[in-house]
């Protein structure tokens, strides 16, 4: 528990963060399996444009903080790839 003042407030912030991170995660976990459906389907434009869609969620997560730029970069990499299987 936090005992001083900057540190509540650290908690508070944590909280917040925490929550905005999870909605983050949920939106792009979304996207990217509307592109492995799409995929899987075997639906080359649905995909293609899910691709894109969860290309940029992905890239501005990363640009936030919430993903790691190089754990993006692979994502992106193995979605478009499998995508160009179609």
């Amino acid at each position: 528990m936090a005992n001083h003042k900057s540190a509540e407030k650290r908690a508070r912030q944590a909280i917040k963060r925490q929550a905005r991170n999870g909605a983050v995660r949920s939106r792009v976990r979304s996207l990217v399996k509307s592109v492995r459906t799409a995929v899987a389907e075997g639906d080359a434009t649905a995909a293609q444009s899910r691709l894109r869609d969860a290309e940029r969620a992905l890239r501005k997560a990363a640009s936030k903080g919430v993903y790691k730029k190089e754990t993006v970069s692979r994502s992106v990499s193995r979605l478009t790839k499998a995508v160009g299987r179609i």
